[in-house]
């Protein structure tokens, strides 16, 4: 009985300290992916410099990630961990609708800033990105807007107007060009989109 109550613990001790072994790599390969994604783009990044980069044999990858989904499963969530997109419930907490659109796009051209290399090389390599982590980023946009356009005092072909210039406002192309093609400061970008706005729905001479 006491052989057994010994070997008992010691049993538990290495299964819990193999899991927690397997929690480590899969972290290793994830915060590796995500490193190079942002610095070479997906279109570049290969298992075998994956499994460099995390230290791991590329056999270790697929054994942790079987296919591309997987991998950017995990290498989205470690990103959005460290770098988490705007709350869309704060805005929708602002009543009036040119503030909640002022400070989203503040919320949202710093958010820009800080992630600038990722988006840059996903969206360049964007045919590398699965469909199904393509999509999750395009409905968090599509609900951005949707939130900035509620209660707006637009209706009809105006209020359309006014739903594509958000829809523009928010999109990472337009912070690009304004601010590092252009030479605006995130500030002035804000107000020139905000502008842009309140002006996309009465314009002259149209209903």
């Amino acid at each position: 009985m006491s052989v057994g109550i010994t070997k008992g613990p010691k049993r538990r001790y290495r299964k819990r300290r193999r899991a927690e072994l397997e929690v480590q790599t899969r972290q290793r390969i994830a915060e590796a992916t995500a490193k190079l994604h942002g610095t070479l783009g997906p279109a570049r990044t290969t298992v075998s410099a994956i499994a460099r980069e995390a230290g791991v044999q590329r056999a270790t990858v697929y054994r942790h990630f079987p296919d591309d989904q997987a991998l950017f499963d995990a290498c989205t969530a470690h990103f959005y961990a460290h770098h988490p997109l705007p709350e869309l419930e704060q805005w929708a907490s602002i009543a009036d609708p040119d503030d909640r659109l002022r400070q989203a796009l503040a919320d949202l051209y710093a958010w820009y800033g800080r992630t600038e290399h990722m988006l840059s090389n996903t969206q360049r390599d964007a045919a590398h990105v699965p469909p199904r982590t393509r999509q999750r980023f395009l409905t968090y946009f599509a609900a951005a807007r949707e939130v900035l356009v509620h209660g707006r005092p637009e209706r009809g072909r105006p209020r359309a107007r006014a739903a594509a210039a958000i829809g523009h406002a928010i999109a990472f192309p337009t912070w690009r060009s304004l601010v590092r093609e252009q030479g605006l400061d995130d500030d002035e970008a804000v107000e020139l989109m905000a502008r842009t706005v309140a002006e996309a729905g009465p314009l002259a001479g149209r209903g």
